[in-house]
């Protein structure tokens, strides 16, 4: 027996860790196959495995006949003599020992190759299923590669694989490095080897590390509720003490940070807010915004939105750099946060109801699409959403052309809801036009609020009438100085009436001309005689 072979086979398997009797199982099946090949499918054969000793032996069982007919199974007295060195009659088994030698360079080599890929199938079955139970498990192992887009690892002569969308952003990773990291999943396709996946940036992973760092997590006298993290950046813990008697941000935290600050220097100096966890959403939402201090919270909790209201100068704080403290408190929470700014007028959500879509013309389609699938699909979008939210959001943006563009969405509602007060406004009166009856009240006249009459009320005048002073009167009402018009709100810049000229700003045309008192006096005439003539 050649023990080179079988020694090289034994040393082959304790490295890849297969069991013993498994590998027996293997070895018997491949020297079968030789003896097969070799002596025919019929041959009697037994195969011997000894571990300890390193030793596999193969006996070949054949019938004892005067005359052989089939070589398989049948061998003379003196080819047994010769083999065994013992006289054996007709009808008796001789039991030879087969030399691997014998089958020949080729068979073995085939033998070979064939227990290396029995031995590779073995492995991957025990890869996969070793790491399959330690899904969501930390291992520590040793870098050994360092690849453009992912990182290879060795845990116990096993390759993890760490790509670039699970590592921390900025981390630099060298070969011989230790490195922690959380088992993610196993993939297997086909014959390859399976793939173990491993991850540094998963909520999980952060929430392992507070397992491991802080006991009474990992004893569940303090539960983490929940974790909103973006890796290498800043992450929110919040967490929730199941005994009265300890405070779970100071259990977390530890003795002068000594805690909390192995975790985040495992994490690439990662910021880590831990926060303690209440049902009320009003409080929850006050402590997620930290630093930020916010003056009052409203709920709308059919949408799950929140409308939070913060002086001026909290604005940036409760935001963040980037929008990121505000996203975070958002994944948090559970609610979509929205930041209103006290004492600056807020936009009425109907006043810019039309879609973005529509300004492809003044944008361009491809700025537009990119504002549809940041979530900008309305005006309102864009104009209440904050500046640095909408940058962050939308690639290629920069602060200038961002103005620009939320400048010409006003100016277009603008625009348009002058054209409306203007049709809405312009009523076109025929001076001869017959008047029934003197009316109650002047339908045509148009005023965004109630206007205060000069002196004494006068009564309002049907259609073809012009607004100079009351109809009994004989003499014209004049407008003293300083003092507003009959259509004039009393110390407000109104929208102008019907009677006032247009192309001026806001200035009654007829009832503040106090220098031509004779026009009026003939209107007034005019009047009273078509009032006789009725």
């Amino acid at each position: 027996m050649n023990y080179e072979i079988v020694d090289s086979f034994s040393q082959m398997v304790r490295e890849k860790g297969i069991d013993r009797d498994r590998l027996v199982g293997i070895i018997e099946d491949i020297f079968g196959m030789m003896v097969r090949k070799k002596y025919g499918q019929d041959a009697n054969y037994e195969i011997v495995v000894n571990m300890d000793k390193g030793d596999i032996e193969v006996f070949l069982v054949r019938e004892v006949v005067e005359e052989v007919e089939d070589p398989a199974t049948q061998v003379t007295p003196e080819y047994a003599l010769e083999k065994t060195g013992e006289k054996l009659q007709p009808g008796e088994e001789c039991v030879e020992i087969l030399d691997l030698r014998d089958f020949g360079r080729r068979l073995i080599v085939t033998a070979k190759q064939n227990l290396n890929q029995r031995i590779k199938e073995i492995e991957k079955d025990l890869i996969y299923d070793e790491y399959s139970e330690k899904i969501n498990d930390i291992v520590v192992g040793e870098i050994y590669q360092v690849r453009k887009h992912d990182v290879l690892i060795n845990h116990n002569r096993t390759e993890l694989i760490l790509p670039k969308s699970e590592q921390i952003p900025r981390e630099r990773y060298r070969k011989g490095d230790t490195i922690r990291c959380l088992i993610k999943s196993v993939e297997r396709k086909g014959n390859a080897m399976p793939r173990v996946i491993v991850t540094r940036a998963d909520s999980l992973f952060l929430r392992k590390l507070f397992e491991m760092e802080i006991p009474e997590i990992y004893d569940n006298v303090i539960s983490i509720v929940k974790i909103a993290r973006e890796p290498g950046e800043r992450a929110k813990v919040a967490v929730e003490s199941n005994d009265d008697r300890i405070d779970a941000v100071g259990a977390c935290v530890g003795m002068k940070g000594v805690r909390i600050h192995a975790i985040v220097r495992e994490l690439h100096n990662e910021n880590i807010d831990v926060i303690n966890y209440t049902d009320d959403p009003y409080l929850f939402l006050t402590r997620a915004l930290a630093p930020a201090k916010l003056e009052e919270i409203k709920l709308d909790r059919e949408e799950k939105t929140a409308y939070v209201y913060v002086e001026p100068d909290q604005a940036s704080l409760a935001i963040g750099r980037n929008g990121q403290n505000i996203r975070l408190a958002s994944e948090l929470t559970g609610f979509k946060i929205e930041i209103v700014k006290i004492g600056e007028e807020e936009p009425k959500l109907d006043e810019y109801e039309m879609d973005m879509i529509e300004f492809q013309d003044d944008f361009g389609p491809e700025l537009v699409q990119q504002f549809i699938n940041a979530g900008y699909i309305k005006v309102n979008d864009v104009i209440e959403a904050e500046k640095e939210e909408i940058l962050f959001k939308v690639p290629g943006l920069d602060a200038e052309r961002l103005e620009e563009i939320i400048t010409t969405l006003k100016e277009e509602f603008k625009e348009a809801e002058e054209e409306e007060s203007v049709e809405g406004e312009e009523v076109l009166v025929d001076k001869n036009a017959e008047i029934e009856e003197p009316a109650t009240e002047d339908e045509s006249v148009v005023s965004a609020e109630p206007t205060e009459l000069a002196e004494e009320p006068a009564e309002e005048l049907e259609e073809g009438e012009k607004l100079v002073g009351s109809a009994d009167s004989e003499e014209p009402v004049e407008a003293e100085d300083d003092e507003p018009s009959v259509t004039e709100s009393e110390g407000e810049d109104e929208e102008p009436s019907i009677t006032e000229s247009e192309g001026e700003d806001k200035e009654p045309s007829v009832t503040e001309s106090e220098d031509e008192p004779d026009e009026l006096n003939e209107t007034t005439a005019l009047n009273e005689a078509e009032k006789d003539g009725a």
